[in-house]
């Protein structure tokens, strides 16, 4: 009991020895700390907001206003940290070894970042297309480094990993959507006359795009139908 005591009292001595000698710098430290978080904060919805009155991509608007908060928040923490005399070195040396640790039990969650910000920088499409990759096809909805959002006709979220896009074949029709449709007809029915009709049909249909011409033509002669693709 006594030894707990006395380890106790030596506790309490080291805290107020600290208090006493850095208790000016302490404070300081946070409220540099408290005001670095705030202008990051402020510097990265400002520049959010400039790259998108540049007409720019929200995704990558999102993408560089966050890296820069990050970086900011970092240099000031580094600051902080002086101003109580604590040494950054050993620190380095840990996030180091923790990164590699890290890089080796994260890997594919390491790649789906990777592939993330090369989907942001090359920007193979954007939030709006409309893209068909591993046989999945829907409109993009978000972007983020881990994973892309879409969302299909009916409504459903698809989230396809990053890591599954990158260095895929990547079909993206932009803002529009291609729909494909197949319509059987009996031999005996004229093909010509059918696409005539099919083509009346779609002529000046809400939600088509107007300038650009259906494409309709025999697909196939198949075992009982003459098949017409639209």
């Amino acid at each position: 009991m006594f030894e707990e005591l006395q380890q106790a009292q030596e506790v309490y001595e080291l805290i107020t020895t600290y208090l006493v000698t850095y208790g000016f710098q302490l404070f300081g430290a946070i409220i540099i700390l408290l005001v670095g978080i705030f202008i990051a904060g402020k510097v990265a919805v400002k520049l959010n907001d400039f790259m998108l009155s540049k007409d720019m991509d929200v995704t990558l608007s999102k993408f560089t206003a966050s890296t820069i908060k990050v970086v900011i928040i970092f240099m000031i923490a580094i600051m902080a940290l002086g101003r109580i005399g604590i040494s950054i070195t050993p620190f380095v040396a840990a996030i180091g070894a923790l990164s590699l640790g890290a890089g080796l039990a994260l890997q594919g969650l390491l790649s789906n970042y990777g592939a993330g910000i090369s989907i942001i920088i090359a920007r193979p499409f954007v939030v709006g297309d409309t893209i068909l990759v591993q046989g999945v096809s829907g409109v993009v909805k978000d972007i983020q480094l881990g994973y892309t959002i879409l969302t299909n006709e009916d409504e459903a979220i698809i989230t396809i990993p990053n890591r599954h896009i990158v260095g895929e074949i990547i079909y993206n029709s932009n803002e529009s959507s291609i729909l494909e449709l197949s319509v059987g007809i009996a031999y005996h029915c004229n093909p010509e006359q059918t696409i005539a009709i099919i083509a009346e049909v779609f002529e000046g249909m809400e939600g088509l795009d107007q300038n650009k011409t259906p494409q309709i033509g025999i697909d196939n002669f198949g075992d009982s139908s003459i098949n017409i693709n639209i």
